[in-house]
């Protein structure tokens, strides 16, 4: 993936903020969950300086409802993004990404038809990247 201009990676980040907001807003969180949290938090080389810029308190996080559909659709791009960001894809990161699509009012099989487009992009002839239009270009394809 080769995706990382700092605007992109702020808004990826933005979205794990939510991701993390809905698990530890439940009364009890799975390990594996954790784990799967935890691990993108890694490889998105998250650091101190990080919360600090986003202003960020752990305890205060709260899920975010959003209200436009694109936003929410580039929310879920943003995990699968994340999931893929390894190149390996674990059934506990699918299930994670399933929960927070639903939680966001789209179908679950928004994420393998999301995941798709991701692993095939590098097939693809684009060089430039634009989230938002591969958003909204998928958003017209499919019915999210």
């Amino acid at each position: 993936m080769n995706e990382n201009t700092q605007e992109h990676l702020a808004s990826v980040k933005k979205s794990y903020f939510n991701i993390m907001a809905l698990f530890l807003g439940r009364d009890m969180i799975e390990s594996r969950f954790l784990r799967c949290l935890l691990k993108w938090g890694i490889q998105l080389n998250f650091r101190t300086e990080d919360l600090k810029q986003a202003n960020v308190d752990i305890s205060d996080l709260k899920f975010l409802t959003i209200d436009d559909k694109v936003v929410k659709l580039e929310a879920i791009y943003h995990l699968v993004y994340m999931i893929y960001l390894d190149e390996v894809v674990e059934d506990v990161e699918l299930e994670v990404a399933t929960i927070y699509a639903t939680a966001l009012g789209f179908k679950p099989t928004v994420v393998s038809d999301l995941f798709k487009s991701i692993a095939t992009q590098p097939f693809d002839q684009t060089r430039h990247r634009n989230v938002r239009q591969e958003v909204l270009d998928f958003l017209k394809v499919n019915d999210a």
